[in-house]
């Protein structure tokens, strides 16, 4: 059974949605709140309800945040692999959720930013497994050397997905020099692809991603938001899928929703171009959606592909029976 092995770190979100953020010194009531399981839990939920069994192997806390994550990854029938820390809960961010669909985070780290390899040493990697490795866990001195260890012993057959995440400047080089060199995909928006490989153009950019920071990986994926993503695989094949309009209301979480059901459609074998226009579709529902663990389920995705594929199919002959009627 192909599993998702989630080797990166969860946290609970306290989500305020407010029409703007404040001024400095200044204050606002939030029209909404709600305490939800955040960070690599998006990923995980996503990948989950697009069909791929998925288990968490970072590290999660003793207290009142672990408990509410761990009761999260059971309802969502994530498999927990590690056992609590004893000595530290689980972290927590403030999400502010903006009237124009932004999010602006304040992050206070728990037990998921001190990992060891004795942590880890619970996590079987099965043949058919695929693993996840997030830029957030590479950020903490106290976890980014075991990570970084061992994902670098991983059997060579095993795929790996690194997501750098926004926070891509704060992992050293050499660690991040480290991951990508063992990455199977790379998948990461418009800025992080240019925090890494320096160039302005997604296109230049996934040319030295692949080039110069993977030589191991088999396609890189750079994200835009709402206009879709770009993809670059190793035999040169190379293009960009269109995102799909839709009102958006949240876009906390889109990125991971777009990553979970894009490895999902991988590691069923559809082709890499139908798994991205596929993620495209996941993080377009999602972002129509309140909350930030809003990824929406297979069956959904595949409802709105459909009918995006009868509107498309139906545009030229709408054109030509209005050119009649002119």
């Amino acid at each position: 059974m192909t599993r998702l092995i989630h080797a990166g770190s969860a946290v609970v979100d306290y989500v305020y949605r407010i029409d703007t953020l404040p001024k400095p010194g200044g204050e606002k009531t939030a029209s909404s709140y709600n305490r939800i399981a955040g960070g690599g839990f998006n990923v995980m939920v996503a990948a989950r309800r697009a069909g791929l069994p998925v288990a968490f192997a970072g590290r999660h806390g003793t207290g009142p945040e672990g408990d509410f994550l761990r009761a999260a990854f059971a309802a969502e029938g994530v498999e927990t692999l590690t056992p609590r820390a004893p000595d530290l809960d689980s972290g927590n961010c403030v999400v502010l959720v903006t009237a124009d669909a932004e999010r602006t985070f304040v992050s206070w780290p728990g037990a998921e930013a001190v990992l060891t390899i004795a942590d880890l040493a619970p996590v079987i990697v099965q043949d058919t497994d695929w693993v996840f490795i997030s830029g957030y866990t590479l950020s903490y001195p106290g976890s980014r050397e075991a990570l970084a260890d061992w994902v670098e012993a991983l059997p060579p057959g095993i795929p790996v997905i690194f997501d750098p995440t926004p926070v891509v400047a704060d992992i050293p080089s050499f660690i991040r020099a480290r991951v990508l060199a063992r990455s199977t995909w790379l998948s990461c928006n418009v800025a992080e692809a240019r925090a890494i490989a320096g160039a302005s153009e997604p296109a230049t950019n996934a040319a030295l991603l692949m080039s110069e920071h993977c030589p191991g990986a088999d396609g890189v994926v750079i994200r835009s938001g709402a206009f879709g993503a770009y993809l670059l695989l190793r035999d040169g094949s190379d293009g960009a899928v269109d995102g799909f309009s839709v009102p958006a209301v949240d876009t906390n979480g889109a990125g991971d929703t777009h990553i979970g059901a894009f490895v999902a459609a991988l590691a069923r074998h559809e082709q890499p171009f139908a798994a991205l226009r596929y993620a495209n579709a996941a993080a377009a529902i999602s972002v129509s959606r309140h909350g930030g663990c809003a990824a929406p389920r297979d069956a959904e995705i595949r409802s709105f592909l459909a009918e995006r594929n009868h509107a498309e199919a139906d545009e030229p002959v709408r054109r030509d029976e209005m050119r009649r009627q002119q």
